[in-house]
């Protein structure tokens, strides 16, 4: 995925899959200047991680 999809996937008031690894997360988060987000997965609220953006993908 791209800076500026991760971007609106976190503006958007709609719900989009995205996926990390082959599971789904929210992205809380994105650091525009280490091009990372900070997700978590989304059964498991408790568990955030900074990926790379590159590393999500739209489900």
């Amino acid at each position: 995925m791209d800076m500026e999809r991760a971007q609106s996937i976190l503006e958007s008031p709609e719900k989009i899959t995205v996926l990390f690894r082959e599971e789904a997360v929210w992205i809380h988060d994105i650091d525009t200047s280490n091009r990372t987000a900070t997700v978590h997965f989304e059964n498991n609220e408790d568990n955030l991680q900074t990926v790379e953006v590159t590393q999500l993908q739209e489900g």
